[in-house]
């Protein structure tokens, strides 16, 4: 097994103990923790300083955006790969996006839907190992995909695509 995580902090001592026994014996590789509210950021951080896992999944996106204050650099200082989970708040960024148009400049970086804004967004963020957009829609799924194609946005245009997403 590659990795195994503590889902939801649940129990993450007793759990923790057990991987990091399974990891010694060479049963799994990595190690991580997992949450999915902003509330839960300064769980993660104490168990990200204690523990030092090898992955940590929160979540994170263009509305959702407290993660760049200290969990990203914090997960990049010391080396820890990020998931990020809900990326669309549950669809709620493409519910509030929906029929309205692209900004002009997105063709700069083969930005096509507003699922691909959202996801180079987070892709762009040099802390962020991967991301986990939940779908049972094959033309999601190819959608998302396209989200790595291209050129990633830099800090300015990251910028920029908030702004142009905050007067919607």
């Amino acid at each position: 097994m590659d990795l195994m995580q503590v889902h939801n902090l649940l129990d993450i001592e007793t759990h923790l103990k057990t991987l990091s026994e399974w990891k010694e014996q060479e049963r799994i590789r990595y190690i991580g923790i997992t949450h999915y509210t902003v509330s839960a950021y300064p769980l993660l951080i104490k168990w990200i300083k204690k523990s030092k896992p090898d992955f940590v999944q929160f979540n994170y996106n263009i509305q959702t955006r407290e993660a760049e204050n200290y969990l990203l650099p914090l997960a990049q200082d010391h080396q820890v790969a990020v998931i990020v989970n809900r990326p669309f708040e549950e669809g709620a960024l493409l519910r509030r996006v929906k029929g309205k148009p692209l900004p002009p400049w997105a063709n700069e970086y083969q930005i096509n839907s507003w699922g691909e804004y959202f996801l180079k967004y987070i892709l762009s963020h040099n802390a962020v190992t991967c991301i986990i957009p939940a779908t049972s829609k094959v033309e999601h799924l190819q959608d998302n995909l396209k989200a790595a194609l291209g050129q990633l946005p830099d800090e300015s245009m990251r910028k920029k695509m908030v702004e142009y997403f905050n007067t919607l």
